[in-house]
């Protein structure tokens, strides 16, 4: 079996106004760093809305689109952080960094692949039902879980959030279904001020695993080992789905982690050997932060390069 990657130009014509660090140079810089790499390469599809809908209100994707402007930029934020941004070709972008996540489930679950990377963007793991945030517009990982969940029928899947920011959008849309486990590491303190361990969610399904300032690889890891993997062990988990954010990179300018590329690498090999043990190696990762632009080319090559490793 193989690693998918799917990725698509429509998410190089997702644009935020200048000066914003979520910028179509992210997904510029991974494509090149992946494209000598032997992958199967997938184009992801358009999600449907009823997709969408698992976990977003019709009423909210209505809004979204609505939204979209014919010139310029529109802001979609209600009251929230001012960052997230629509463009008159945003809506391809958007409905494919969706469905490429909820292809990548149905290639994995249809072996298919062993498991699979969604190269997209806008990001996603920020979005609350109604409420986008973060440069966040739909779950896309939460969405994928939902499809994996409803679709095809697992009894448990979990999510891995190593993104330096909580994801708290994440959480939101998944906490109330006890058949999901959302673990979620994030620096604290930092935007968006959520993810305190005391915060088990209503099912005990949630694990956040705050991380001071100045946290290098090793600790992280070491904390991997003492509680995430334990955590997943307990789940039983049928699919691991990855929210893969390379923002606690310790050049990345929007926040004070010390890891190092092969922190990520470590860490990937960590998730795939265990799914290997729970669930026949079925992974599906995607692209969540991310802004030093060399240092997220190098972490996404080192994080495809485990999942090529663990489908050998």
């Amino acid at each position: 079996m193989t690693t998918a990657l799917l990725t698509h130009a429509d998410g190089l014509l997702h644009v935020n106004p200048p000066g914003m660090p979520e910028q179509v140079a992210r997904l510029a810089y991974v494509q090149r760093a992946l494209e000598d790499i032997d992958l199967l390469r997938v184009d992801p599809p358009l999600a449907d809305d009823a997709a969408i809908a698992r976990c977003h209100p019709q009423s909210y994707i209505d809004f979204v689109r609505s939204r979209i402007p014919t010139h310029g930029y529109a802001g979609l934020d209600r009251e929230t952080d001012a960052e997230t941004f629509l463009c008159p070709t945003s809506e391809n972008a958007i409905w494919r960094a969706a469905g490429g996540a909820v292809k990548a489930v149905d290639m994995v679950l249809d072996e298919e692949v062993t498991n699979a990377f969604v190269a997209m963007r806008p990001p996603g793991h920020h979005a609350e039902q109604k409420l986008p945030m973060g440069f966040c517009i739909f779950g896309n990982v939460a969405i994928a879980a939902k499809h994996a969940l409803e679709m095809h029928g697992l009894d448990r899947v979990a999510v891995v959030d190593f993104d330096v920011h909580h994801g708290n959008g994440t959480q939101a849309l998944l906490q109330d279904d006890p058949r999901a486990l959302v673990v979620t590491s994030q620096q604290m303190p930092l935007w968006p001020g959520t993810g305190a361990a005391s915060d088990r969610g209503p099912h005990g399904t949630v694990l956040n695993l705050p991380l001071a300032p100045g946290t290098d690889g090793a600790h992280a890891i070491a904390e991997y080992k003492r509680q995430v993997i334990p955590a997943l062990i307990g789940h039983k988990p049928d699919l691991i789905l990855i929210s893969a954010g390379f923002d606690a990179h310790q050049d990345d300018p929007l926040a004070q982690l010390n890891w190092s590329v092969d922190t990520f690498a470590r860490l990937t090999d960590m998730i795939t050997e265990t799914a290997q043990t729970l669930c026949k190696g079925r992974v599906v990762s995607v692209l969540e932060g991310g802004y030093d632009l060399d240092a997220l080319a190098a972490c996404a090559r080192a994080h495809v390069q485990s999942l090529i490793k663990a489908a050998a």
